[in-house]
């Protein structure tokens, strides 16, 4: 998973925007559901967060207060630091937290939690819940998938083939397998819950 995120690092944001090989997908409602979600990131209470897989800064720049964008990918978090330069940015692994026990208000994470398998689920809710009180999840919504899980085939803009596994949630199920929380988005491409 590290080596195919450092190599989309440069191509990351093509997702979120519809661009690049993404430009050509069927995705009916997605701009609007992806400006709802921003708007909600930005509608959270300020607080000390901690961004685990910031990846390119896409979604970290919404959040409000003081930010911590953690990845493994050296050059996710050099787009990330150009784009939020108040933030910090640590490079380390998401599922050992290089943080003393409550450093944080918040930890969020986008899209990785959904590509953890069940070992590294609860190697990550543990860290989470090790690091700060609360912890918001976003992640892809089981509405548009034909399974709840498998293993993807997923081609990058040099050709490069790579197969990732990747999960698609309900929002109430999001919430039941995190422990209970709030589901703060229920949409076609995404959920989003605070537990």
């Amino acid at each position: 998973m590290k080596a195919y995120y450092e190599a989309r690092a440069p191509e990351y944001d093509d997702w979120w925007d519809g661009t690049g090989l993404f430009a050509e997908r069927e995705r009916p409602g997605w701009e609007e559901e992806r400006d709802a979600l921003l708007a909600l990131l930005g509608s959270l209470p300020p607080a000390r967060t901690l961004d685990v897989a910031c990846g390119s800064g896409y979604l970290t720049r919404h959040l409000p207060g003081a930010i911590t964008g953690l990845d493994s990918s050296p050059t996710s978090l050099e787009i990330a630091a150009r784009r939020l330069p108040a933030a910090s940015f640590v490079e380390s692994d998401a599922l050992r937290l290089p943080f003393a026990d409550a450093t944080f208000d918040r930890v969020f994470t986008s899209h990785f939690y959904g590509h953890l398998e069940e070992v590294e689920r609860r190697r990550f809710l543990g860290e989470a819940r090790r690091v700060a009180a609360e912890l918001v999840v976003v992640d892809s919504s089981r509405a548009h998938a034909e399974a709840d899980e498998e293993w993807q085939p997923r081609v990058l803009n040099d050709g490069s083939r790579w197969q990732v596994y990747k999960r698609w949630f309900t929002a109430a199920g999001l919430a039941t397998e995190l422990g209970g929380g709030d589901v703060l988005f229920d949409g076609r491409w995404f959920v989003a819950v605070r537990a």
